[in-house]
Parts: C-alpha cells; sequence; structure tokens
C-alpha cells in the first residue's frame, strides 16, 4: 500500500517559502518535484499542472491547495508539500488567498488511486488544528514530521 510517507520526501516539504504569485508557486513545485523524478523537465511537470488548473483552480478553500498533475513516466504518486510565508491569489473556491500548496503527481493511469490519495489529503488537511500547526512550523523539517505524523494517525494513504 502507498502511504503519505512513501510519497513525501523531506527535500519536497517546505515551510515559509517566500513567492507572490500562482505561477511562481506552480514552477517551485516543478523544481523540487524534479529533484525526485529527475528524468522529467520541470517544465513538463509545470505543464501538468498548469494544464489541470487550466480546467478550474485546485485552490479547496481556506487557504489550502491541491495542485496536481498526471505524467506518463510517474510509477507512483509523489507530493511537494509546500507552505508559503504570505498567502497569494490562487483563485480558490472561497476567493481566499492560499498559504498551504499540496501537489500530487501521479502515473496517467491511476486515476481510481489518484482520487483516493485527492480525498485522503483533503481530509487530512480538514483538521484545522493540524493547518494551524503546519502554517506555524520554524522548519522544513518540522513541517514533514507534521504532515507524515498526522497522516499516520489518521490512516490516510
Amino acid at each position: 500500500m502507498i502511504t503519505l510517507s512513501t510519497m513525501l520526501a523531506e527535500n519536497c516539504t517546505k515551510s515559509a517559502v517566500l513567492f507572490n504569485s500562482k505561477k511562481r508557486v506552480l514552477e517551485y513545485i516543478a523544481e523540487l518535484a524534479h529533484q525526485r523524478l529527475p528524468e522529467m523537465s520541470e517544465y513538463t511537470i509545470l505543464e501538468a499542472l498548469m494544464a489541470r488548473e487550466k480546467l478550474g483552480s485546485t485552490g479547496i478553500g481556506g487557504g489550502i491547495a491541491i495542485p496536481h498533475g498526471k505524467l506518463k513516466t510517474v510509477t507512483q504518486p509523489i507530493l511537494v508539500f509546500v507552505v508559503t510565508q504570505n498567502a497569494i491569489a490562487f483563485d480558490a473556491i472561497d476567493n481566499q488567498a492560499v498559504d498551504i500548496f499540496c501537489a500530487i503527481l501521479i502515473p496517467e493511469e491511476q486515476c481510481q488511486a489518484h482520487l483516493t490519495t485527492l480525498a485522503g489529503i483533503a481530509r487530512l488537511l480538514s483538521q484545522k488544528d493540524l493547518t494551524r500547526k503546519i502554517r506555524h512550523a520554524e522548519s522544513d523539517q518540522q513541517l514533514y514530521e507534521l504532515i507524515i505524523n498526522a497522516s499516520e494517525a489518521t490512516n490516510v494513504s
């Protein structure tokens, strides 16, 4: 079974980053994902994320966005978790600016697993106490540990 801890690497978990646009944060997510997927160009990863955003914003409300994209050469889901220091306009469904970004890159043929992963992450991030802690994480490592511990405690996979 694929768990959040196998999808998320510590080097793809960043707290208090400074960006001021939707495009720039998605570019940064693509840069981080490229570290886990060196065979894929940052541009290809960014294209997949942008293609999904064109269908409608992945901002789910409450300052949270779950950008995602399907890629042919990905063999298992990859997560990139970024928290910005200042919330940025992201066309979220509630029109609130977003500061928590949990990006998911999934294999093109794994649609059902993709929906399960999205639902699990949305459920995890619906915990107000957890999102408050995420926003106040003082380091990348603290943020990573918070997410992994919370996902294990709530059985998110």
